[in-house]
C-alpha cells in the first residue's frame, strides 16, 4: 500500500512540475526601447521599475547614434540586472540591389554592433536585414542577404556574442523571395530568429484581430515544423501591444495582448519581445503584475 501512495505522491509532483508558472519563467520576456526613449532617464528609470516587477528581463535597446548619455543610461539598464540586446536597423524599409551586394554599405553598420559589445550587449539583433518588398522575387534574394549574416557571424563568434535576426512573420510559412528572408537557411548562421508575429500583419485582418493566439501559436508552430523534430537555433516571438487596424478598450486590449502571450508559452519557444513603437508597456506591466487573475 505504501509503495502506491508513494508512487501517487511522486506522479502528482510530477504533475505540479509540469503545470507550475514557474516553468514559464525560463521562457525571455522583453521590452522593446528606443533610443529615444533610452536616454530619457526619469522615463527609462520607470520602465526599468516596472520591469523589474512585472518579471521582465531583458530590454531590446536600439542603437542608432552612439552618444554618452547612452553609455550611461545603458548602464542603468544593465545595473539592474537586466539583459541589454542591442538592435541594429541594417537597411531601413528594406535593402536595394546596390546596398545590399555592396560590402562597404552593410559593413558600415558594424561600427555599431562594436560599440554596442562595447558598451555590453549580452546579443546583437539585426532588423531590417532584407530586400525592399517591391523587388521581383527570385531564390537569389536570400543568399545574398545569408552572406551578410555569416559576415556578422563570423566578426560575433570570437567574442562570443549571439546573433539574433528578426524575420517578418510571413516567413513561418517558408523562405519569402521578395524579402530575402529564409529561416531555414539562415540557421546555421545564427543563433536565434526573433519573428514578428504580429496578428495585424497578417490577412485578412480582421479573422487575425479576432485570434490573436491562433495567428501567434500556428506561426510559431509552422517555424518548428520547418525543423523536424528539434529547432537548432532559438526563437524570441515578437508580440503587438496594439493592432494598428482596429481601436480596442483598455479590457480588450489587454485580452488581445494575454493571448498572445499565452500562444508563445504553448508553443514553447524560447520567449517573446513585446513591441510597442512608442514603449507604451502599461498594459503589459499590469497583465504580468495581476497574471493569476488572468488564469486559463
Amino acid at each position: 500500500m505504501m509503495k502506491y501512495l508513494r508512487m501517487a505522491f511522486f506522479f502528482c509532483a510530477a504533475l505540479s512540475l509540469i503545470y507550475s508558472p514557474l516553468l514559464l519563467a525560463k521562457q525571455s520576456k522583453g521590452i522593446y526601447v528606443t533610443q529615444w526613449n533610452l536616454e530619457n532617464t526619469s522615463f527609462l528609470r520607470y520602465l526599468i521599475e516596472h520591469a523589474k516587477a512585472s518579471g521582465i528581463d531583458t530590454f531590446v535597446v536600439d542603437l542608432e547614434l552612439p552618444s554618452k548619455r547612452y553609455a550611461q543610461n545603458i548602464a542603468l539598464v544593465k545595473e539592474s540586472g537586466l539583459k541589454y540586446v542591442a538592435r541594429i536597423i541594417m537597411f531601413p524599409d528594406g535593402g536595394t540591389p546596390s546596398q545590399i551586394l555592396t560590402p562597404a554599405y552593410w559593413q558600415r553598420k558594424y561600427k555599431l554592433v562594436q560599440q554596442a559589445v562595447d558598451w555590453g550587449a549580452s546579443e546583437i539583433q539585426l532588423d531590417y536585414i532584407r530586400y525592399n518588398s517591391k523587388q521581383k522575387a527570385s531564390s537569389e534574394h536570400s543568399k545574398h542577404i545569408n552572406n551578410i549574416i555569416s559576415w556578422y557571424k563570423n566578426k560575433l563568434i570570437p567574442q562570443r556574442i549571439p546573433l539574433q535576426i528578426d524575420v517578418f512573420g510571413i516567413t513561418s510559412f517558408g523562405e519569402s523571395k521578395h524579402i530575402g528572408q529564409n529561416i531555414q537557411l539562415f540557421a546555421p548562421n545564427i543563433d536565434a530568429i526573433c519573428p514578428m508575429v504580429y496578428p495585424s500583419h497578417y490577412v485578412p485582418f480582421a479573422k487575425h484581430f479576432r485570434e490573436p493566439y491562433q495567428t501567434v501559436y500556428d506561426s510559431l508552430e509552422r517555424i518548428k515544423k520547418q525543423f523536424g523534430s528539434k529547432l537548432p537555433i532559438k526563437v524570441f516571438a515578437y508580440i503587438e501591444m496594439s493592432n494598428y487596424h482596429y481601436r480596442m478598450s483598455r479590457d480588450k486590449t489587454r485580452e488581445y495582448i494575454l493571448a498572445q502571450i499565452r500562444a508563445v508559452e504553448d508553443a514553447g519557444v524560447d520567449g517573446w519581445y513585446a513591441w510597442s513603437p512608442h514603449n507604451r508597456y502599461e498594459n503589459l506591466f499590469y497583465l504580468l503584475q495581476n497574471r493569476q487573475k488572468f488564469a486559463h
